[in-house]
């Protein structure tokens, strides 16, 4: 079987140059492109043959950002697994991206094997199709209260602000996000998220 191919976007040279090289030497064949339009102009969409494919693109670029780049794929009914990359740690922005499909989002700096992983991850979920049954019931497990926290997480509040909210103290914050991320199977924000918005 070939090589799995991934496109990268980013308009920070540096980055993309040090990135294209580290997915090479990681195993995949790897295309890189400057920019969102760059990229639009040289996808045809097609699926190569056996080869699995994997979009990693920046969130905030000139032009065409990350969100703009997902929303034109959409339109094209191109469904790409796409992991976002993001200097600016916005998890709104994330939880966008998350909600329209994205399979990972990594805030820079991050380790080689965080992205290596995260790619590998959407490739595998990309090919095995979403277990949206075995979602479901996972979310039916939580409790109201893990519910309520839930839902107050996705929508990017601190742990500070979900115990003001529901007047609980900080410690059963996390003591409900601890028992939620448990029940849900799931160890990192990003994979929360993508559970919560269904395409876990």
């Amino acid at each position: 079987m070939p090589d799995p191919r991934v496109y990268l976007v980013d308009d920070n040279d540096g980055f993309r140059d040090s990135t294209a090289w580290l997915l090479q030497t990681a195993g995949f064949e790897t295309q890189a492109f400057a920019s969102g339009a760059e990229f639009i102009a040289a996808y045809n969409g097609d699926r190569h043959g056996d080869v699995a494919e994997c979009l990693v693109s920046d969130i905030r670029m000139p032009q065409m950002s990350g969100l703009q780049l997902q929303d034109e794929l959409q339109r094209r009914g191109c469904a790409l697994p796409l992991v976002f990359v993001t200097a600016h740690g916005d998890v709104p922005l994330a939880v966008e991206a998350m909600r329209k499909g994205a399979s990972n989002f990594l805030e820079k700096p991050f380790s080689d094997d965080a992205l290596i992983d995260a790619i590998r991850t959407a490739i595998a979920s990309a090919r095995n199709g979403a277990g949206n049954g075995a979602q479901g019931g996972r979310l039916a497990s939580l409790s109201p209260r893990e519910r309520q926290v839930l839902d107050l997480v996705v929508a990017s509040k601190p742990n500070k602000i979900i115990a003001d909210i529901l007047g609980i103290s900080i410690k059963t914050v996390e003591l409900h996000r601890s028992n939620m991320m448990n029940k849900l199977g799931v160890r990192s924000l990003p994979e929360l998220m993508k559970v919560a918005l269904g395409h876990g």
